[in-house]
């Protein structure tokens, strides 16, 4: 894992020193936060994220444990016992993909899941990630089913709530300052199956010594419209991400305009009629 992390640092500043483009959103995004002094830091995990995922995605999920260490997971059990159903939100901070791994080895996890785009990855990357107590449902409206079923039956599920979602699926609601399209469904999917809410990353920790996987309650409150709702949890991830400010994935086009939506400018702020 040192190695691993060491060779992940300099791949990331050879990256960002020959994209233009990669290096002006990650900038951007930084400066939108309010978070500009970690971009060293950030230039050298986002590396590190990309060249840690061969061994998180092959290696058998019992030895990628033994380099994480689980933080209050008592919350996760507590809920598990009472047979109440959790939606895990897990933003693109820190190693996210161990988060799914490590939650699956104590019990079954459905993930939400979308496909990559190049076909060639997909056999790889879906083998990587459906196995053994964690199990895949498609970014798709049979997929929200297969969603809400678990969770009614007291089940958990993951998802990956600062991803941009698709025309339809979102609403405007902002994220560090700024209007972002964010989606509407870990809200809708805990009000219907009456779940709880925790939000989790894996903190990378320095010199490839392993991550800490963190659990922490939501602190908001999902009543309201659908744009107060995504409000609500993209403060919570807002936070979240305060913790580790430098293992975000800035680089991400969160600000983009999805085709076939208006852009926010036309949008009513939360809490606001159209």
């Amino acid at each position: 894992m040192p190695f691993l992390h060491a060779m992940g640092a300099a791949l990331g500043w050879l990256v960002y020193l020959g994209s233009p483009s990669y290096r002006r959103r990650m900038r951007d995004n930084l400066a939108q936060a309010g978070y500009s002094r970690h971009l060293p830091a950030a230039i050298a995990e986002a590396g590190k994220s990309i060249v840690e995922l061969p061994f998180i995605w092959c290696a058998r999920p019992e030895r990628v444990s033994r380099h994480a260490t689980d933080e209050n997971w008592a919350i996760v059990q507590a809920e598990l016992d009472a047979g109440r159903g959790i939606v895990f939100l897990t933003p693109h901070l820190g190693c996210f993909e161990i988060v799914a791994q490590e939650i699956a080895l104590r019990t079954e996890l459905m993930v939400m899941y979308r496909p990559p785009k190049k076909a060639a990855l997909k056999p790889l990357i879906e083998g990587a990630r459906a196995r053994d107590n964690l199990l895949l449902a498609p970014a798709t409206l049979s997929g929200v089913r297969m969603l809400a079923k678990c969770l009614k039956k007291g089940k958990p599920i993951g998802l990956l709530p600062d991803q941009v979602p698709q025309e339809g699926e979102g609403v405007w609601a902002t994220f560090f300052g700024r209007a972002a399209y964010t989606m509407t469904l870990p809200a809708k999917l805990a009000q219907l199956g009456d779940a709880t809410i925790i939000v989790t990353y894996a903190e990378r920790l320095p010199g490839g010594k392993g991550y800490v996987i963190r659990f922490v309650p939501f602190d908001g409150t999902l009543d309201g419209s659908a744009a107060e709702q995504a409000q609500a949890i993209n403060h919570a991830m807002e936070r979240l991400i305060a913790r580790s400010p430098s293992q975000y994935f800035w680089s991400y086009n969160r600000y983009k305009v999805p085709a076939g939506i208006d852009g926010p400018d036309s949008a009513p702020a939360p809490g606001e009629s159209a």
